[in-house]
């Protein structure tokens, strides 16, 4: 069968959809394209098996929508698949409607975290024919096609699909996350258009840079407000294997010329596993070839393995921070006390690391002084020189997190219109008003913007990359600030 792994275009006034490989959506006005892993790992399999596989990311490519529309047409494929978030469900809706209008008439596969949490609400809502629920939907998408095409192994529709019989909507039940990811062919770059998403990256020094994922998708998997343990909760966490993922880095530094490589894991494999990457690439000799980032918690490593990171390579660390306010991270079930964080900081950037830290504000239960308590840190790190460059959001409680579970139990919820969850507005009850959410997510940013911070950023220019990473990351705070206008 022919398939399309298709992002459409979303064309608004609010900017560009940072939609795919997302656990937070927002609307950039300066675009960041990530590469999506788990759908390009899905495109990979289904080449594998023998279908035929289109890479049609609209948004990536900076389409038009009726000129995505058209090459659609010429192209005609079997089936349609598409990644959907709460932000832009309704509009993937009339999407579909549209396809399903078309002289071919397609099959329409949705999948990701939205679909996952509420599945029956897109089967009644549009014309839709399967949903794929769970975080292993490059496994499920393919044993799908493969059931359509009439070549699957059970005969039967995999685990974890919505689908229609006789006007009915029917599902097989819960997904299946025991599949083993060492069995998944290595990604098909350019089958997936990796040099798309290998520039246009605001987190990328040395370019060109690209992603991987050792794990699925992260370890701890309990924070209460992330969409993605809707997909794949901690409990399922499972990673390739370290020789199979070093082979990988290689491959790409050797035969694409990657220059810096993220792993978008939700946290970075720790422990025997890290120990383990750090000392292969090292003997390698990759840490003198490419650079390296990943996602890592709070508290998770010891000083010991921060230094052996920087070894072995790594530059780039993401952090999530989220509050500094105890309470906060208590109800948010991050399982961390308020005194790592900066313990956290301080020993990544001793070891020669970039730490960059994600933050939000806009909780239902913190005061305008708590909040500003975040704020203060922020800005503290930041003129100490310890954090290098952060990420500010508004906190949304998305469907099938336990955030907004509490959320609806509470009242706490003033919409439910799914187009208002995109982090331009908060959406629920605060003691912190609207004006002042934006306000002090543009203060994050701002903290970045103090005297102290630049010069030291300018003095330690060494280099003309260097330098060009100053002037991207400027640009890319002024964005953020435009980002949360008022």
């Amino acid at each position: 069968m022919k398939v399309s792994i298709s992002y459409p275009p979303l064309e608004s006034e609010k900017g560009v959809p940072l939609l795919a490989q997302n656990r937070q959506f927002q609307w950039f006005s300066d675009p960041t394209y990530i590469y999506p892993m788990v759908p390009a790992y899905a495109a990979s399999l289904l080449q594998s098996r023998g279908h035929e596989v289109v890479w049609d990311d609209g948004i990536a490519t900076e389409k038009g929508y009726e000129q995505w529309l058209a090459d659609l047409r010429l192209s005609r494929p079997d089936v349609v698949a598409i990644e959907s978030k709460t932000p832009v469900v309704k509009r993937h809706w009339k999407i579909i409607v549209r396809l399903k209008d078309e002289s071919w008439s397609p099959l329409v596969v949705l999948f990701g975290d939205h679909v996952t949490a509420l599945p029956s609400e897109s089967m009644e809502n549009c014309p839709v024919d399967f949903v794929i629920t769970g975080g292993d939907y490059d496994f499920v998408l393919a044993d799908l096609v493969d059931f359509l095409d009439g070549h699957g192994e059970s005969g039967e529709i995999p685990k974890g699909v919505w689908y229609r019989r006789n006007g009915e909507i029917l599902n097989t039940g819960d997904p299946d996350l025991s599949h083993d990811f060492n069995s998944l062919p290595v990604i098909d770059r350019d089958l997936t258009c990796w040099e798309l998403y290998a520039y246009k990256n605001g987190n990328f020094k040395h370019k060109p840079g690209t992603y991987v994922m050792a794990g699925r998708d992260c370890w701890w998997g309990k924070c209460s407000f992330c969409s993605w343990t809707t997909l794949s909760p901690g409990n399922s966490y499972r990673t390739v294997s370290v020789e199979r993922h070093l082979d990988e880095i290689e491959r790409l530094v050797t035969d694409y010329g990657v220059r810096e490589i993220f792993d978008d894991s939700g946290c970075f494999p720790k422990g025997e596993w890290l120990e383990a990457f750090c000392h292969g690439v090292i003997a390698r000799g990759l840490n003198k070839k490419v650079t390296l980032g990943c996602n890592m918690r709070v508290g998770a490593l010891s000083s010991e393995q921060w230094r052996l990171m920087k070894k072995a390579g790594f530059r780039f660390i993401l952090i999530g921070l989220e509050s500094v306010n105890q309470k906060t991270l208590d109800r948010i079930n991050k399982a961390i006390r308020v005194e790592q964080i900066e313990e956290t900081i301080r020993a990544c950037k001793a070891a020669g690391l970039a730490p960059h830290v994600t933050t939000m504000v806009g909780y239902p239960w913190e005061t305008m002084e708590e909040a500003e308590r975040t704020i203060n840190f922020a800005k503290r790190m930041f003129t100490s020189g310890y954090l290098d460059t952060l990420q500010a959001t508004i906190v949304v409680p998305y469907p099938g997190t336990p955030l907004f579970k509490e959320a609806r139990e509470n009242g706490w919820l003033t919409t439910e219109d799914w187009d208002d969850y995109d982090m331009k507005q908060s959406v629920w009850k605060s003691p912190v008003s609207n004006e002042d959410v934006l306000r002090y997510t543009q203060g994050l940013y701002r903290a970045a913007l103090n005297p102290a911070f630049i010069l030291r950023k300018i003095f330690a220019i060494r280099s003309l990359a260097d330098l060009k990473f100053l002037f991207k990351s400027g640009s890319k705070v002024f964005a953020h600030l435009a980002d949360f206008k008022r």
